[in-house]
């Protein structure tokens, strides 16, 4: 079936673009949330008229997220954890603690945006990616240290 993205979907594509998904995923998620609307030639025709505000509004994101970029670069955040031998970490370093982080420090950043390929289990310095909009990727400083007691 071929929708209408209203919003933005990581998977699928930016808000007014026109995708093939499959039908229970379309009726039964993407349509009664209000992210897309089936591709009708009235729905397409509607989407057309509304395409300058979705590129407006595309475009703005895009600047805001590159502000936020710049503001990320200079980030460095320290979190302690608690150690055991060999300086393995009795726990891991997720996206949520880096969230709580950033938070500390002003900045809001959805958990889900951080991208880390596997929990940090180590001490020592690592780049953190951000992915703050489709084409837009932040990095941050960050360094495991050990808890000290």
């Amino acid at each position: 079936m071929e929708v209408i993205l209203k919003h933005d979907v990581d998977s699928l594509g930016l808000a007014g673009d026109t995708v093939k998904v499959a039908d229970g995923h379309a009726r039964n998620y993407l349509i009664p949330r209000g992210i897309a609307l089936e591709a009708t030639n009235s729905n397409l025709k509607m989407m057309e008229m509304q395409r300058k505000k979705i590129e407006i509004n595309r475009l703005k994101a895009m600047e805001d997220a590159e502000k936020v970029k710049e503001t990320l670069s200079g980030v460095q955040i320290n979190i302690s954890q608690k150690v055991g031998e060999e300086g393995k970490l009795y726990g891991s370093v997720t996206s949520m603690d880096i969230a709580e982080e950033l938070e500390k420090q002003g900045i809001t950043i959805d958990r889900r945006k951080i991208i880390l390929d596997k929990p940090i289990k180590t001490l020592g310095e690592f780049d953190v990616s951000i992915k703050l909009y489709p084409a837009v990727t932040g990095t941050i400083k960050l360094t495991v240290e050990a808890l000290e007691e």
